[in-house]
């Protein structure tokens, strides 16, 4: 896996902040952390992200009954008395609980449950771009500050699985959110790793059932 692919790396980072990585997963993830500054900081931007979410929320202290929990089950044989902790521990189960409810809060907006793969797609220069969200039988776009597009010119989209040729998923509107229907062909080439591009064609689409124009936007499907 290219873990150099920004949309990758974003979406990586954002599924660790939340808590939704599994256990092997997130072992390489932060060993990754340990030789990455740049993936360090995309973690830190998600995590502050996620703590705005409950800054309306009642700070609570952890009881100590939760403490001994805890003791229990990672040295059972070393049950020691409460004492009391360091600022740092509780700022970082503080952290803990803002991850927890961010992730529930997320998931009820989300319903990630349904989403099966998702991308950003990113203009060369960064500074626009969309969000992808694949479900069971069609793709959701939020368009996130698009650029202008001139008269008599239309943005398709195009599905390029690893290794294979661009599949055109349609024409896409100029503004606010679409979703394009998948055909049993389009769905079953959607898979992790596989790259979703926005070209710039002619009004209503490629002549050639290729792309004909400069690529827009480009991102990578990631499993979620």
């Amino acid at each position: 896996m290219n873990y150099q692919t920004p949309s990758l790396r974003r979406a990586l980072a954002a599924d660790y902040a939340i808590g939704l990585m599994p256990p092997a997963a997130s072992r390489r993830f932060e060993q990754l952390l340990l030789i990455d500054s740049e993936l360090c900081v995309e973690l830190a931007q998600w995590q502050e992200c996620l703590m705005s979410l409950t800054e309306t929320l009642p700070e609570q202290p952890v009881p100590d009954r939760v403490w001994h929990k805890v003791t229990a089950r990672i040295d059972p044989q070393a049950m020691q008395p409460p004492v009391k902790r360091p600022l740092w521990s509780w700022f970082r189960v503080t952290i803990a609980a803002c991850s927890l409810a961010a992730a529930v809060t997320l998931g009820v907006i989300y319903n990630r449950n349904d989403v099966r793969y998702g991308a950003t797609l990113h203009s060369a220069d960064a500074q626009s771009w969309m969000s992808i969200e694949t479900r069971e039988d069609y793709l959701r776009i939020k368009p996130q500050a698009l650029a202008k597009v001139e008269k008599g010119r239309s943005l398709e989209m195009w599905l390029i699985p690893p290794g294979g040729k661009p599949v055109s998923l349609g024409v896409i509107p100029l503004g606010g959110e679409w979703e394009i229907k998948l055909g049993s062909a389009q769905k079953a080439l959607i898979s992790d790793s596989s790259t979703l591009a926005v070209s710039l064609e002619p009004e209503g689409g490629s002549p050639t059932g290729q792309p004909t124009g400069p690529v827009l936007y480009k991102g990578v499907l990631t499993a979620l």
